[in-house]
């Protein structure tokens, strides 16, 4: 799937990470600085009026995937709640060379971060890899850190992928129909190290949201920074609501497997938990 012509502007895609930041912070997956959101754009983005300063930026690697497009990304240390209010100053656009080896970042002269969010190797390598597979234009990722869910990972019995998604996609019928691939799930790494981005690029081919432990969660999508957010808020609810269960001695059983089921066929939905 790819995005057609027109193609969103520098300024709409601001604003709709701008708008995801905000409602992140709205459902408690982004206390004070935490979380970080990128998107990649495959067609040609002139930084024009929003971003005039301009620097070299090393790549970690040589990525002819990303060759000739753009990252939109969060600056380290910034709010995403604060990211509506004033865009530019909370974010960077990195242009990759369209030979791969080389890019540009491009920041503004109200900027308020040093550097971009200490998660963008990872979102590079997660970038690179669904460009790769899918050949798509456009790529969002967001990586936040819901409380339910979060707090659900340190629990052993949650810590078994398909225990978890059994347990918080019982509760509503959208639950496994958003989230039909379940929530990946990976044990505890290192924030920011290269045995987290492996694993983080791996569990990420076969799911759309994953749950690191211990620490919060990464969801992509193909089509809009928003579906990603939405993803975040479908799989925390679910979470939310095993979490009042647990608190309430475990009194309700939630959708039966026969009706979770039932809802699949009628909705011609091909799943991988129940």
């Amino acid at each position: 799937m790819s995005v057609e012509e027109p193609y969103p502007a520098l300024e709409e895609l601001m604003n709709l990470i701008g708008e995801a930041g905000r409602h992140l912070a709205d459902i408690q997956a982004s206390e004070g600085a935490a979380g970080n959101i990128s998107v990649y754009a495959g067609w040609e983005i002139d930084p024009g009026k929003f971003f005039t300063k301009v620097q070299d930026y090393e790549l970690p690697e040589t990525m002819p995937e990303l060759a000739g497009g753009s990252l939109l990304a969060t600056g380290s240390g910034r709010r995403l709640r604060e990211v509506a209010d004033d865009p530019t100053a909370n974010l960077g656009l990195v242009k990759v060379a369209k030979d791969g080896k080389s890019a540009k970042l491009y920041t503004s002269t109200e900027c308020l971060f040093a550097r971009l969010t200490s998660e963008f190797n990872s979102h590079l390598a997660v970038h690179k890899d669904q460009i790769s597979i899918n050949k798509t234009n456009f790529h969002a990722l967001i990586h936040a850190q819901p409380l339910h869910l979060t707090y659900l990972s340190h629990i052993s019995r949650y810590q078994d992928e398909k225990y978890l998604n059994r347990h918080i996609l019982r509760w509503q019928p959208e639950g496994i129909v958003q989230l039909h691939d379940g929530v990946g799930y990976i044990p505890f790494k290192v924030p920011g190290s290269n045995d987290l981005m492996k694993a983080n690029v791996e569990m990420l081919r076969t799911h759309r949201i994953v749950l690191w432990a211990k620490h919060g969660v990464m969801s992509r999508s193909e089509t809009s920074v928003k579906r990603a957010c939405d993803l975040v808020e479908y799989a925390e609810t679910g979470a939310h609501y095993e979490y009042m269960n647990l608190t309430n001695h475990g009194l309700a059983d939630g959708l039966s497997d026969e009706e979770i089921i039932s809802v699949c066929k009628s909705l011609d939905i091909e799943q991988k938990v129940f």
